[in-house]
């Protein structure tokens, strides 16, 4: 039975992974040309491989790769399928339309975390704050002329599938409690792999040229890439995944505070009330968790 103060700690550890994934866009802007496929295999690579260092240490950690088939397929099936159809969307769609529809994953972790053993269900704060949050990452896209056109449907159902994806694993992660995060570095470097695979078939290599490029790919490894998927696991499997979900919608905004303080992108007045409509909606997801 877990406490409040784990079940806290575990949350914490989970907005970890937010944080990290806030760092993904000025990273991948960071790192040159590299194809989408190419990129997610240096990556995840490198990410499983930070998970596999705590086996040299203590080498029966590695216990934690022997899992049930169903376990790999779910691990490696979120992790290479996310990834997999977010990045079709973006070649099928324009970005801002099929980057708006995959924002939909942290409301769907809400709703779906209604199923999860033992939970004390919905609360309409939960509901309240996850739909806010997603009017604040809606409120990023204001002034970009958006335009769902009939061309792009493939890529719109690729987006819609890829938030559906995210939020089935993670909910799945938060059920199979007794699978330790250990096993998310095997799932990684199978990651790794198969978007190798697709790189060959679908990409032409490009290495990045400067140490810059570099240097990006090395710390999306380590960290949006790496480290935030044990942490993001930590926080399904022993937080609140329902306030996690709700708090998920801090990271587009995070990430776009911090492009336009590195020049990536320009500031835009929306950018204040999308902070405040997140802000606002996890602080309802918080009460209504206190309130459960």
């Amino acid at each position: 039975m877990k406490t409040d103060s784990q079940t806290s700690r575990a949350t914490l550890v989970g907005f970890g992974a937010i944080l990290l994934w806030a760092l993904l866009a000025l990273f991948t802007a960071a790192s040159g040309g590299v194809p989408p496929f190419e990129l997610a295999a240096l990556t995840f690579t490198i990410g499983g491989a930070l998970g596999c260092l705590g086996f040299i240490s203590r080498p029966e950690r590695a216990q934690a790769l022997r899992q049930p088939l169903r376990v790999w397929v779910i691990g490696v099936g979120g992790l290479f399928g996310y990834h997999a159809l977010y990045f079709s969307a973006l070649r099928l769609a324009p970005p801002a339309e099929a980057g708006l529809i995959n924002y939909l994953w942290p409301l769907l972790i809400v709703l779906f975390s209604a199923w999860l053993p033992g939970s004390t269900g919905l609360k309409r704060g939960h509901v309240v704050g996850a739909l806010m949050g997603l009017a604040g990452v809606a409120m990023l896209f204001v002034r970009r002329d958006l335009g769902f056109d009939a061309q792009s449907l493939p890529g719109y159902g690729a987006a819609l599938a890829a938030a559906f994806v995210w939020a089935g694993y993670s909910i799945l992660s938060a059920r199979a409690g007794a699978v330790p995060t250990d096993a998310v570095a095997g799932f990684c470097l199978a990651t790794g792999l198969l978007s190798f695979v697709c790189h060959l078939m679908f990409e032409t290599t490009v290495w990045p040229t400067d140490v810059t490029s570099w240097a990006s790919i090395g710390l999306l490894g380590l960290g949006p890439v790496g480290a935030a998927f044990y942490l993001w696991d930590i926080g399904c499997k022993r937080g609140d995944v329902r306030l996690l979900g709700v708090a998920a919608y801090a990271a587009p905004v995070l990430s776009t505070l911090i492009l336009v303080l590195a020049g990536y992108a320009p500031a835009r007045p929306s950018l204040a009330l999308s902070c405040l409509l997140i802000v606002a909606g996890a602080l309802c997801a918080v009460r209504a968790s206190r309130k459960a």
